[in-house]
């Protein structure tokens, strides 16, 4: 019996240990790392809110994110950075435009200075780097372009470059033109009545990239986006809630049950789309087809080891392009029709534009290049509506960033919707709907500051599907100026809302009329 108690024991020290050990781990992790940053930022002139134990400042970001989701904005203003970053808005005024705010444990320093900005993204010494996704996000996109780095990342930005880049843009014409017409047939019926168009382009959009990345029609991926849809709004649900570590491993919520059983699935459905494609190879050897899944699928069947992706890299960009190919020519388009609907003068100067180069015919690439007044327009949306709302980078290493001294593993949050509504940068007009702004070009529009205007990001990592989704939009509005004029519906509630990126949370109402 002595041998069984000394046993026991033994095994009461070692538990005991081991509950001492990871005790002081969570310490040192949940206190003494995160206390240990703010004093030797703070020495640097760099304050913020403080820091709370475990939930950092989510809880206050929760309060302010929630009560401003409830009140739409009462008189129709383009001032929507107070509502969508409520909580950068009001600690950059209290703290400067460099501060440091907490997401649970995890340090984030804004950082609203387009010269630090710049340095940033431009980052020529590669210090810094893409953070690891958060879990729900990961689930939308997992590891593909948007999230690599190193040699996986300049393979799969090589592929993607080919995709959607000159010759191959202009091979996406007609397909894009196929879309627009479908559901310019359906608005027939709709004349001189209200329209909803978010939802409308949220097909269409859908529609194009399924067909010119993709090889299908929308029905044919419709799970999953509307997977996709679903992943989205349970992301943007739990964008700020943080739970004890290791909690979330063991104890799963609903939220989380879900998001991998959707994940899951994705999954398979991408996984049959590649199937499918490898199952219709024509006699030309390897040959996939020329679009952004073929390519993708030729780089996984690949001879040589060195080109070779695997499956779940195929998997990753195609859930990538899906969401990403989509959801922010939606945005984009949703809100140039409701700067239109509202500013009927340049939807008139527009539509003359339109008709100059091209008549009553179909948009073609030679004329989309002309269309000056067009891209002013769309400069001007993005800027006072971006798509994708901040940016995120991590420190890779130890760094100086002008005046300031940084850590590793520090992460770094840039507002874009901040430096697209900044006074200092725009002017006191900030807030209207200006297109001349950009009469001269995005650099004159900014004062020289290339990194004040960042709907896409800027430097190495600057958005691979941007000239699709500008030549897309740029069919899109030019083939609705041509038959339609629209104004504003007396229904319309403006309520701008980050859903990952900006959408109207009740949708986009105009009238139309033929013309």
């Amino acid at each position: 019996m002595e041998g069984v108690g000394d046993f026991t024991t033994i095994i009461l020290i070692f538990l005991c240990v081991f509950l001492l050990l990871a005790l002081i781990k969570i310490f040192h992790k949940l206190w003494w790392i995160p206390t240990r940053l703010q004093n030797f930022l703070s020495l640097q002139g760099v304050n913020g809110p403080p820091y709370k134990f475990i939930h950092g400042n989510t809880n206050e970001i929760l309060t302010m994110v929630k009560e401003v989701k409830t009140r739409p904005i009462v008189e129709l203003s383009h001032a929507i950075y107070p509502k969508l970053h409520p909580h950068i808005h009001y600690w950059a005024n209290l703290y400067g435009k460099v501060y440091l705010q907490w997401y649970g444990s995890r340090a984030l320093l804004v950082i609203l200075e387009p010269d630090m900005i710049k340095e940033i993204l431009i980052n020529k010494d590669g210090a810094y780097i893409k953070p690891e996704a958060m879990p729900y996000v990961k689930k939308i996109i997992g590891d593909g372009l948007v999230m690599s780095e190193g040699e996986k990342w300049t393979k799969m930005r090589k592929l993607a470059n080919f995709a959607f880049h000159g010759d191959s843009l202009k091979s996406m014409i007609p397909a894009m033109i196929a879309s627009v017409e479908t559901m310019l047939r359906k608005w027939n019926c709709d004349e001189g009545k209200e329209i909803e168009v978010f939802e409308e382009f949220r097909l269409l959009t859908a529609e194009v990239i399924s067909r010119t990345a993709f090889g299908s029609s929308y029905n044919e991926g419709k799970c999953i986006f509307e997977m996709l849809a679903r992943l989205t709004l349970l992301a943007s649900r739990n964008m700020f809630k943080v739970r004890f570590p290791g909690i979330s491993k063991i104890l799963k919520t609903r939220d989380q049950i879900e998001a991998e059983k959707l994940e899951k699935t994705i999954y398979h459905s991408i996984v049959d789309l590649i199937k499918k494609r490898e199952g219709i190879v024509t006699s030309k050897e390897n040959d996939y087809g020329n679009d952004f899944l073929g390519l993708l699928v030729k780089a996984n069947n690949d001879g040589s080891s060195s080109q070779r992706i695997s499956v779940d890299d195929v998997v990753d960009e195609c859930k990538t392009f899906y969401f990403a190919g989509q959801e922010t020519t939606n945005s984009l388009l949703a809100w140039t029709i409701l700067l239109l609907s509202i500013h009927t003068e340049w939807q008139d100067e527009a539509r003359k534009e339109v008709f100059n180069i091209f008549g009553k015919q179909n948009p073609n690439s030679d004329g989309i290049a002309k269309l000056k007044t067009l891209s002013q327009i769309i400069n001007e949306s993005l800027r006072l509506y971006p798509p994708v709302l901040s940016l995120t980078r991590k420190i890779g290493k130890e760094v100086r960033l002008r005046h300031l001294n940084l850590q590793a593993n520090t992460n770094v949050l840039i507002s874009t919707l901040a430096l697209h509504h900044d006074p200092e940068l725009w002017g006191h007009d900030f807030h209207l709907f200006k297109p001349e702004r950009f009469s001269e070009g995005v650099a004159k529009a900014t004062k020289d500051n290339m990194a004040a205007f960042l709907p896409f990001g800027m430097g190495p990592r600057t958005c691979v599907g941007i000239n699709f989704a500008i030549f897309e939009a740029k069919i899109v509005l030019t083939m609705i100026l041509q038959r339609y004029s629209f104004t504003l519906s007396p229904t319309y509630v403006h309520s701008p809302v980050n859903i990952i990126t900006n959408r109207p949370q009740y949708g986009v109402q105009v009238m139309l009329q033929s013309i």
